[in-house]
C-alpha cells in the first residue's frame, strides 16, 4: 500500500493523501521520503496548478512515528550525531520544499495535526479544517524543544508571537474553533465537507493565471523575510513588471472586460 496516494482526477489539482491511517499518518522514513518524491515530481508539472494535502482516516498527521522513527537510508552507517542530523534534515527540508513549490498548497486538516503534522499544515499556503481538527506542538511534550521543522519561525508569523508562545510552551491542543479565531486556519467546515471546501478554494485559484498565482505565492513568502517596506515594494514592482509581459496577463484582462472565462496558455 502506497504511503502517499496521488489523485489527479480533477483538472489542475493534485490531491495528496497521507496514507498510514493505522498510525494516524505518523511520519516514518517511508512517508517522509514519499513526500519529498511527490513534491519533486509535481514541482515542474505544468498540468498541476494546485495541491491539496490531507490525511486518510481519522487524523491529518500525528507527527513523528515514535515506534519506527524516521531514519532515512542515507543515515545508515553514520555515527549517532551524524545520523541524527541527517534524519532531522530529511524531515525539516520538507518545509522549504513546500514553500518553493510554484503551486499553492492547501492543507485540508482532518483530526489531529501534531508535531510534524502541524509543520506540514503551517508550511501550506492555505489551511482548511474540519470540526474534528486539532493542532499542537508535540515536540515539547516528549522532552524536546518545541522549536522544530520550522514551526518556531512559521507559527509566530501566522498568529503572532504572543499566541505562538502560549501554544508552544505548554504544547496544548487547539481545537478547530480556536484555530479559526486566532487565524491559524482560514475556514472550519463539517468533516464531510472538508475536501469540498478545499476544492472550492482550489477552483478559485485556478481561475487566475498560473504565473500570477506563482508570483503571488513567491512574493508573499519572501515578504515574511524582507526587512523593510521599501524593499518589499521594490520586490512587488519588479514582479508586477515581469508579470505584465506575459500573454496570459493580456488574456486575463481581455476575459475580464469581455465577461468570459480566461483561457491560459502559460505564455
Amino acid at each position: 500500500m502506497a504511503v502517499i496516494e496521488l489523485d489527479r482526477s480533477r483538472d489542475g489539482i493534485a490531491l495528496l493523501t497521507l496514507n498510514r491511517p493505522e498510525a494516524r499518518n505518523a511520519m516514518n522514513a517511508e512517508l517522509i521520503g514519499a513526500l519529498h518524491d511527490v513534491f519533486g515530481s509535481l514541482r515542474h508539472d505544468t498540468s498541476c496548478r494546485v495541491i491539496v494535502l490531507t490525511g486518510a482516516g481519522a487524523g491529518f498527521c500525528a507527527g513523528l512515528d515514535l515506534k519506527q522513527g524516521a531514519t532515512p537510508p542515507a543515515a545508515e552507517g553514520l555515527g549517532r550525531a551524524q545520523a541524527g542530523l541527517r534524519t532531522q534534515q530529511s524531515i525539516a527540508e520538507l518545509v522549504p520544499r513546500m514553500r518553493a513549490m510554484p503551486q499553492p498548497i492547501i492543507s485540508a486538516v482532518n483530526g489531529a495535526a501534531s508535531g510534524g503534522g502541524l509543520a506540514l499544515a503551517l508550511a501550506s499556503d492555505i489551511r482548511v479544517a474540519s470540526t474534528s481538527a486539532r493542532f499542537n506542538v508535540a515536540f515539547v511534550r516528549v522532552g524536546l524543544s518545541g522549536c522544530d521543522i520550522g514551526v518556531s519561525w512559521l507559527l509566530p508569523r501566522l498568529i503572532g508571537a504572543s499566541r505562538a508562545y502560549e501554544l508552544m510552551l505548554p504544547g496544548r491542543f487547539v481545537d478547530a474553533d480556536e484555530a479559526l479565531r486566532i487565524g491559524l486556519v482560514a475556514r472550519v467546515v463539517p468533516d464531510d465537507r472538508l475536501l469540498d471546501a478545499a476544492f472550492e478554494s482550489a477552483d478559485q485559484i485556478l481561475a487566475n493565471s498560473p504565473f500570477g498565482v506563482h508570483m503571488t505565492k513567491e512574493v508573499m513568502w519572501s515578504q515574511l523575510e524582507v526587512g523593510s517596506l521599501v524593499a518589499g515594494i521594490d520586490l512587488e514592482n519588479r514582479t508586477q513588471l515581469l508579470a505584465s509581459t506575459t500573454e496570459d496577463m493580456q488574456e486575463a484582462l481581455a476575459a475580464f472586460v469581455e465577461k468570459r472565462p480566461p483561457e491560459f496558455r502559460r505564455e
